[in-house]
């Protein structure tokens, strides 16, 4: 039975994640909208795949295609004019001295729960669904659940709502991702997740791997192929 009256919103990037979030958000809820943030981001490429997956969501479900409402894509260009980073600017990936991968853009998943919140408020949502986990990620700081749990009170204090923020990834590898997207939609799901999302930090789609497009060698490459390996029982060759 869907809870009649929790309304959706998914920070929907066209990555992996948040594509198995929003599948995961349409199996839960009766209305689910999205939301997707144009933030400068080095691999933009990623908001070119947003309308190719959410048509190819629709096509998977008639109940998705008929729970699946509006998308809402925000500019948030002014995260790449306050701090540089490999996720906004041409530069090798490395740690920086204080520990972290200079592909952490400082405040970016606060910075969008909260502008998730402010339109969630606008449109009557009270459910927000990210993609954020503190399994196999990157260290990011942003990305832990006291985060998560701290920002859900203070978004609700600050307008005086009751949202619930949602992180169904949270405690799941990537390999346990992939088979939650298979759970969720079968095979279909998979061969749209692996065939049309985009993960690459580089924005590289050259060549359409068994774990789908990127250039194999950055984190995210890394984690998506080793994860994929896990859950389909296929060592990676390197």
């Amino acid at each position: 039975m869907l809870p009649p009256h929790h309304h959706a919103l998914v920070l929907f990037s066209g990555g992996q994640d948040s594509t198995t979030c929003l599948a995961w958000a349409l199996s839960c809820y009766a209305h689910v909208e999205t939301i997707g943030f144009d933030y400068g981001q080095r691999h933009r490429v990623e908001l070119d795949a947003r309308p190719v997956i959410l048509s190819g969501l629709r096509a998977l479900s008639a109940e998705w295609d008929k729970r699946l409402g509006e998308d809402h894509l925000i500019d948030l260009s002014l995260l790449a004019s306050l701090s540089e980073t490999a996720m906004t600017s041409d530069m090798a990936i490395r740690l920086m001295e204080n520990g972290l991968p200079n592909t952490f853009v400082p405040g970016r998943n606060l910075l969008f729960m909260t502008v998730a919140a402010a339109l969630a408020y606008r449109r009557n949502l009270n459910i927000l669904i990210g993609g954020m986990c503190e399994t196999d990620s990157s260290g990011y700081p942003d990305c832990r659940d006291d985060a998560m749990k701290a920002l859900q009170l203070t978004l609700n204090l600050g307008m005086a709502s009751s949202f619930r923020v949602e992180t169904p990834l949270m405690w799941r590898d990537k390999a346990q991702t992939w088979q939650l997207a298979h759970e969720l939609g079968g095979k279909p799901l998979v061969d749209l997740i692996r065939q049309e999302t985009h993960t690459c930090y580089l924005g590289e789609r050259g060549s359409l791997h068994d774990w789908g497009y990127g250039c194999g060698d950055c984190p995210a490459c890394r984690l998506r192929e080793n994860g994929y390996a896990r859950f389909s029982g296929n060592p990676p060759a390197r």
